[in-house]
């Protein structure tokens, strides 16, 4: 599985103690709070994320995409670092902000931008807890959020529910685009779904490989896999002929 949010936050959070306990040593008490604020918010999110906890409405997001004052508020020091750090990433990165897997079935990250949102009004399916949803250049889209962790997997039951409500959308003739912070596991995950109910592919490891064809830092992990498994044994919607 690699190393999850749980251990790179951790990390993060002793790294802000750390540097709380110097600033405080040499005297400087009220510029160090801060550190050991973001500290122990850091700490709280790594425990939250933890794949036995994994409760990710612990940041407050709603089911439009919003986040309610308090939990901005509260949650500022993790909820705008991972801002910070995506902009960066996508930078450095130079990946293409959206890949299209088949006719009207776009995977890809955050949409921060208009650039970053697939063409003909899609049908948005946001798979992050702790990214917004841009109602800037969103509104009147249709939109479904299931609010999941970086790393982990959406559970069986929303994976079912966001792959019936795009088939909907689809007999809208609507197309789709499934997103999570940088489009290589979250949404990936739930495109393969999607993939297998719209009979395009047989199974959801055939979807990964129709998926990693055209966006090739795809990266699923043991928990995004065993949630296709469950999902294909118990929650299977008929695929479309």
């Amino acid at each position: 599985m690699g190393v999850g949010i749980s251990v790179l936050i951790a990390l993060k959070a002793t790294t802000l103690l750390l540097c709380f306990a110097y600033i405080r040593s040499i005297g400087l008490t009220l510029l160090s709070l801060p550190f050991l604020y973001a500290s122990l918010v850091s700490f709280l999110i790594s425990i939250a994320s933890h794949p036995s906890i994994d409760l990710p409405m612990l940041l407050g997001k709603t089911t439009d995409g919003t986040f309610p004052l308090p939990s901005l508020v509260i949650f500022s020091p993790y909820i705008y670092f991972v801002r910070v750090f995506s902009f960066l990433r996508r930078l450095r990165s130079g990946e293409a902000p959206y890949t299209q897997v088949h006719d009207g079935l776009y995977v890809g990250g955050w949409p921060s931008s208009p650039r970053s949102l697939p063409p003909g009004d899609p049908a948005v399916i946001d798979c992050t807890c702790e990214f917004p949803r841009v109602k800037d250049f969103t509104v009147g889209l249709p939109y479904r959020c299931i609010p999941t962790w970086d790393t982990r997997s959406p559970q069986p039951a929303d994976i079912e529910s966001a792959v019936k409500w795009a088939c909907r959308q689809r007999d809208l003739n609507r197309p789709i685009f499934v997103h999570c912070a940088y489009g290589h596991g979250r949404s990936v995950a739930v495109m393969c779904a999607l993939l297998v109910a719209l009979g395009i592919t047989e199974d959801w490891k055939n979807a990964e490989k129709l998926i990693k064809q055209n966006r090739p830092y795809i990266r699923m992990n043991a928990l995004h896999r065993k949630a296709l498994e469950e999902w294909s044994r118990h929650r299977f919607s008929a695929p479309k002929k």
